[in-house]
């Protein structure tokens, strides 16, 4: 089963979805790892009734926190607000599918810190940065 997982794992780092940026988000935020400089940036435009619409990642990392965020963009897409910060370690965990030494947790959990920034309006990319 572990090579399953790892064949999804190397597909999304391969062949990412949602991967880019999007012209004015409603919510954005950057953040690396500093121990491994993986970088995430996660860009969402948010409808008015709260159902995410669309959403990219961009960054640059090792294999699983690239697959994390890969996959962390399809399970958010179409969610409300609500439904999306619900989200939490596990699931990122659930869906790599393969254990993880501390060093690769924060790797995989990378994408998911960066969820919660641009959810709950953290300060994260300015204009200049983009």
């Amino acid at each position: 089963m572990d090579d399953l997982y790892r064949e999804i794992i190397l597909d999304h780092y391969r062949n990412p979805r949602n991967k880019g940026t999007l012209e004015h988000p409603t919510h954005t935020f950057q953040d690396d790892n500093p121990l491994c400089g993986d970088r995430i940036r996660i860009d969402l435009k948010v409808n008015g009734a709260g159902v995410i619409e669309q959403v990219r990642f961009d960054g640059e990392g090792c294999a699983i926190s690239q697959a994390s965020a890969s996959m962390l963009t399809e399970m958010v897409l179409g969610k409300s607000l609500e439904e999306a910060k619900a989200l939490g370690k596990q699931d990122i965990l659930d869906a790599l599918g393969i254990p993880l030494g501390p060093v690769r947790i924060k790797c995989a959990l990378l994408s998911l810190k960066v969820l919660k920034g641009a959810l709950y309006g953290l300060p994260g990319v300015a204009e200049d940065d983009e």
